[in-house]
């Protein structure tokens, strides 16, 4: 039965190769769509998940309270919490304060620049290092111990050799005696390293980590398979208001699995994060499916009557309507298969592409069980779903009507194939608003007034002698004629940096509880960046002369009363001289917190040079690196464009963007293929009218007016019913954010005009076709 089943549903293939060429290609975009975005998926909730010990590891956040309001800090505990965690909270069984450093490592003349942490040695055991060579127990038992990764221990020293023992130099200043090696981390890991060294070393002499009040560390606990995580994570928030009487810092347990799809938090609270987006894209995936296999369900019943007859004869030969149902079913199964086959090969194409977009490495590789048995799960679905309703109504035609061609297409199979297209559609343009409202969304941002100029300003980290070599560097620098100004700064322009609360403050009414930024800098550094000193002035180039001055940004200054800012003191002793132009930093949606600007370079982590408008970026990165292999000759030249670091705070929302321009693409495509088969179909049905209309004088401008009125009128309907559904949905997405565009009718316009040139274009091919054939061979056999 199965056996023949097969061989007529492959004659019928054959055919019919037209109409299966566009069913296999349709099925076929659609499940290499899902495909890439269930890799995707694959990969995000993968974070992590290479540790064994996920489900029982936390990462210690602290919520704090700053103006009634609860903020999340991440990389903010103080140094004690870890050990009074596992001390006094029963149920953790593992503590480690860490900090995070980019450090210079040199060992036989070669150096390199590797992330890793300073860390407790409980960090080892918490996140399950794989070590190929030393081992877990002796890792750090002396204090100048440091373990690095395999790809660090093969940069530094080759394949094949043994780094064990090997010492290396650290930022030029300390040797470390290296006593692991353990496995590389995958990418897809929350917090990455390539090397741990002791906590303890890192802490020497800084009396100041054993503070309460100093949050500069993160805290990461390990809890007893048997602990209740409820009672214990209580029992963590009830410590820091015990140790140091203050209700408004409180430190909570955040689990490993959630760290990288639910670390999105508002008032304190888990709001989700990545999640939304694995959610959103897996549910476009299975729409784009649905289109694939719509269109598959509108081809089938639309050829309904020139497979009338053989159902009929079927029928009168003793055929069931079991046995027709099966059949069609082996059809559209075996057209799923040849679409997977045809998927496979697209996705040997695209997915590096989609990985380029994304910035990821994700890879179909059909050895692995989990991504074989998905797509043939998926090829399966798209079989099953697509081939049910041809199945079921094909197999109903009455043999009688069938062999007296009293048969016709019934209004319902009409009613249902037109609903078919007008859903194709629809889900086409709401794809197409999407993204015209998500390009909006992020051009409105990223053209915000952000209180600085961006433009040809590169960051630099700051390293070895750059601090003690800034004068001779700036003037240098200067001296290419290639460099407009240099700055230094503690912290990172675009991102949150230091921040403090408690200070009082002339003029200000309940400052306590204000949480302020607080910036090191020199004096050229609000020319570098652009900010606009609007009241007073700036620091002078000797540090010593304003050595207590002060400069404030705007929202600070409005802090101080009413009257200018000029004059007034912060905690008494430090006098304000300027006030600057708000700048947005931190939070692109949002406003930054007001800030407070030191004339110190001595803590600076941040080296940042204007090039001259006009000069070649090429020249101009040369000159520094010049400068500073002059002065700074011992570390690598490192440096990243502002601009460029900007772009990517707005990685999700590009990402979406581009996926959503894919996604309508795509849909549009699968849709106008259904489209360009049922309007073939259509002008065959109507081959004889068409001819009898150009005898009678119709021109073929008319024929093609006749033939796409009805899907037009499908498409204006589409139009309609998406519209709606794009306003409700975009709308609920921009109230995510806080700075956003308005939606204008505009972009409704433009997806629906977008849309009828699409289906005018791919109907009117036809029916120019149909139009042309000479009416001779259309009325022959009349």
């Amino acid at each position: 039965m199965l056996k023949n089943n097969i061989k007529i549903a492959w004659r019928n293939l054959w055919k019919n190769k037209g109409y299966s060429m566009l069913n296999i290609f349709g099925l076929a975009i659609g499940i290499t769509c899902a495909a890439m975005i269930l890799l995707w998926v694959e990969d995000e909730v993968g974070y992590d998940k290479n540790f064994d010990k996920q489900d029982v590891v936390y990462y210690v956040p602290t919520n704090q309270q700053y103006d009634g309001e609860w903020r999340t800090f991440f990389q903010a505990t103080p140094g004690p919490l870890a050990e009074v965690l596992k001390e006094e909270v029963p149920g953790i069984v593992g503590a480690a304060r860490t900090k995070g450093e980019d450090l210079l490592f040199r060992a036989n003349e070669i150096s390199i620049n590797k992330n890793g942490r300073f860390a407790d040695p409980d960090f080892l055991s918490m996140f399950s290092l794989t070590f190929v060579e030393g081992n877990l127990e002796t890792a750090f038992k002396e204090v100048d111990a440091i373990v690095v990764s395999q790809e660090t221990a093969q940069q530094l020293f080759g394949e094949n050799t043994s780094a064990i023992g090997k010492i290396v130099k650290i930022n030029n200043e300390a040797n470390y005696t290296i006593s692991g090696v353990f496995e590389d981390l995958p990418n897809n890991v929350t917090y990455s390293f390539d090397w741990v060294a002791p906590f303890e070393r890192f802490a020497a002499g800084k009396e100041w980590m054993k503070e309460y009040g100093a949050n500069f560390s993160d805290t990461f606990v390990e809890l007893s398979p048997e602990a209740n995580f409820d009672v214990v994570n209580q029992r963590v928030k009830q410590i820091l208001p015990e140790k140091t009487e203050d209700d408004e810092t409180v430190a909570f347990l955040f689990p490993m699995k959630d760290w990288h799809l639910r670390s999105t938090f508002e008032g304190g609270k888990n709001v989700g994060g990545q999640i939304t987006y694995v959610r959103l894209f897996s549910l476009i995936a299975i729409i784009i499916l649905l289109i694939a296999c719509i269109n598959f369900m509108n081809l089938a019943t639309a050829r309904s009557e020139k497979r009338a007859n053989e159902v009929g004869v079927r029928k009168v030969l003793g055929s069931g309507r079991k046995g027709l149902i099966s059949q069609f079913m082996v059809e559209a199964v075996i057209t799923a298969v040849l679409s997977a086959f045809v998927s496979v090969l697209l996705l040997k194409l695209l997915v590096p592409q989609f990985n380029l977009l994304i910035d990821k490495n994700l890879e179909l590789s059909l050895s692995d069980p989990v991504h074989l048995l998905t797509l043939v799960g998926v090829t399966l679905v798209c079989g099953i779903v697509a081939g049910w309703y041809p199945a079921f109504y094909l197999s109903s035609f009455k043999p009688v009507e069938v062999l007296k061609g009293a048969r016709r297409t019934k209004g319902s199979a009409a009613f249902i194939r037109k609903g078919l297209v007008a859903a194709q559609f629809v889900v086409s343009i709401v794809f197409i608003i999407s993204t015209i409202i998500v390009y909006q969304q992020v051009q409105h941002v990223k053209g915000r007034d952000l209180g600085y100029n961006k433009e040809n300003l590169v960051k630099i980290p700051v390293t070895g002698d750059m601090i003690k070599n800034y004068v001779p560097i700036e003037e240098d620098m200067k001296a290419s004629g290639l460099i407009e100004s240099i700055g230094l700064n503690n912290s990172d322009i675009l991102s949150g940096g230091n921040n403090t609360s408690g200070l009082e403050w002339q003029g200000g009414v309940d400052t306590e509880s204000v949480l302020v930024s607080v910036r090191n800098i020199t004096s050229g550094f609000f020319n570098t960046a652009g900010m606009e000193i609007i009241e007073g002035r700036g620091f002078s180039e000797n540090p010593a002369q304003d050595s207590t001055n002060i400069i404030v940004s705007e929202s600070f200054a409005k802090l101080m009363g009413s009257g200018s800012a000029i004059g007034k003191t912060v905690e008494e002793d430090y006098p304000v001289i300027g006030v600057v132009k708000d700048y947005l930093y931190d939070d692109m949606y949002g406003s930054s917190d007001p800030v407070i600007f030191f004339n110190d370079p001595s803590e600076a982590r941040f080296m940042y040079v204007k090039a001259k408008s006009g000069s070649a970026t090429a020249s101009a990165l040369a000159a520094m690196e010049a400068s500073l292999k002059k002065f700074n000759p011992a570390f690598p030249f490192e440096y990243e464009f502002v601009d460029d670091a900007y772009d990517a705070k707005f990685k999700s929302e590009k990402l979406i963007g581009s996926l959503s321009q894919i996604f309508a693409l795509l849909a549009i495509l699968i849709s106008c293929l259904g489209l360009f088969g049922l309007s073939a179909f259509t002008a065959d049905q109507r081959r004889k009218e068409i001819g009898v209309r150009k005898v009678l004088g119709s021109s073929i401008t008319g024929i093609v007016g006749l033939l796409s009125k009805d899907f037009m009128r499908l498409v204006l309907l589409a139009i309609l019913i998406a519209i709606p559904i794009a306003w409700l949905l975009m709308q609920n997405w921009l109230e995510g954010y806080a700075y956003r565009i308005s939606i204008n009718a505009w972009a409704f316009v433009i997806a629906g005009a977008i849309a009828i040139i699409i289906a005018l274009l791919t109907i009117s091919f036809q029916a120019i076709n149909a139009a042309r054939v000479n009416p001779v061979e259309s009325l022959r056999s009349e």
